[in-house]
């Protein structure tokens, strides 16, 4: 039996983690910024924010067999904590991401990685998501210490309401799909090659490697190998929202729409096509154990639509603009039904910006 630490592990896939590994016979804590108790053998919740200071420090007193890091970290924010994580475990699992790859044909583990060689100036003074993943990867690398693994996550959907279309999530596509709302995106977006895993299975893999030996020191891309373009995603999500209208517009339009103009330009206008022969040698597990992405994206929407949950309209200002883009002002009853200030914002970002 193991005693495992999750930080940030009240999302979908560390509760998917947790129970995997609960059920494996360790115990599992996890933290959560609110009281919870647990209904799973196994499993407890210690309430308090990762982020802050003195909580963290408190819980790496102890010494754990391993620490599941599922938080975002800005790279300041990580320089500061990693030696207090290497410190405190024997086996450090730090969730990266596969956004930290650059555009090749088929990504392996070896693969190069955007901040290696990109060129942009102005996208590597910052600290975007997937730079920071693979400065935070950096410290681990030269860390002189072998106690940590790396997981890459592709994309991942479950039925808690995480479902993608390219760069949309689903409080946007699908929100305004289930209102017959068309769904902006640019067609050569459409075309490019998507990899994405039901969280179940990403969360199989990174609990068999949590005291791995073959893990330690070492990265994994945790995906399936199946891809598809995101046209043909559409098609599936189209099975079960035949409401799903997805229009063409402008590049330069849409990146000013939904302002992450770096996801768009340095992941979601890449194909992304991922050997996973690292992880399933690792695990264990074969490719055929893995939900298929039709059967899974299919039934995980439809757990999720009749559990009668449904996506709430996030970000007024960028519905607005998408309005733009296809034309009319189909969100503005909804801006309206949410008070004065709603429908104030949303006339603004509608007609003036």
């Amino acid at each position: 039996m193991m005693r495992i630490l999750i930080l940030g592990g009240t999302g979908a896939m560390g509760v998917h983690v947790s129970e995997l590994l609960a059920e494996a016979g360790h115990e599992v804590v996890v933290t959560s910024r609110r009281a919870r108790v647990s209904d799973i053998p196994g499993v407890s919740y210690v309430k308090g924010n990762a982020k802050e200071t003195g909580f963290l420090s408190g819980l790496l007193t102890n010494q754990w067999d391993a620490i599941i890091d599922f938080m975002v970290w800005s790279t300041d924010e990580f320089k500061a904590r990693a030696s207090g994580f290497l410190n405190s475990t024997s086996q450090y699992v730090f969730t990266s991401s596969y956004r930290v790859y650059a555009d090749l044909p088929v990504i392996t583990e070896d693969s190069p990685r955007l901040l290696d060689v990109i060129g942009n100036p102005e996208y590597l003074a910052t600290d975007e998501y997937a730079l920071a993943k693979a400065r935070c990867e950096n410290m681990l690398f030269d860390s002189g210490k072998s106690n940590w693994t790396i997981v890459r996550p592709a994309i991942t959907y479950d039925g808690t309401g995480r479902f993608q279309l390219a760069v949309h999530e689903a409080d946007a596509w699908l929100w305004r799909a289930l209102r017959g709302i068309p769904v902006p995106v640019p067609q050569v977006m459409l075309t490019k090659q998507a990899t994405m895993t039901w969280g179940g299975d990403v969360a199989r893999m990174i609990a068999l490697l949590v005291g791995n030996p073959k893990a330690m020191g070492e990265a994994f891309t945790v995906s399936t190998s199946e891809h598809m373009t995101w046209k043909q995603i559409v098609g599936i999500y189209q099975t079960v929202v035949p409401t799903l209208d997805v229009r063409d517009c402008d590049m330069a339009g849409f990146e000013r729409a939904h302002g992450a103009v770096w996801q768009i330009r340095y992941d979601r206008m890449y194909n992304r096509v991922v050997d996973n022969t690292k992880v399933l040698n690792a695990t264990g597990l074969r490719q055929t154990q893995l939900a298929t992405l039709p059967d899974g994206l299919t039934s995980q929407l439809k757990q999720y639509l009749s559990s009668g949950k449904q996506p709430t309209m996030n970000g007024i200002g960028r519905q607005a603009r998408f309005d733009r883009l296809t034309g009319g002002t189909p969100t503005l009853k909804y801006a309206a039904a949410n008070g004065p200030t709603t429908l104030a914002k949303f006339l603004v970002r509608r007609y003036i910006k």
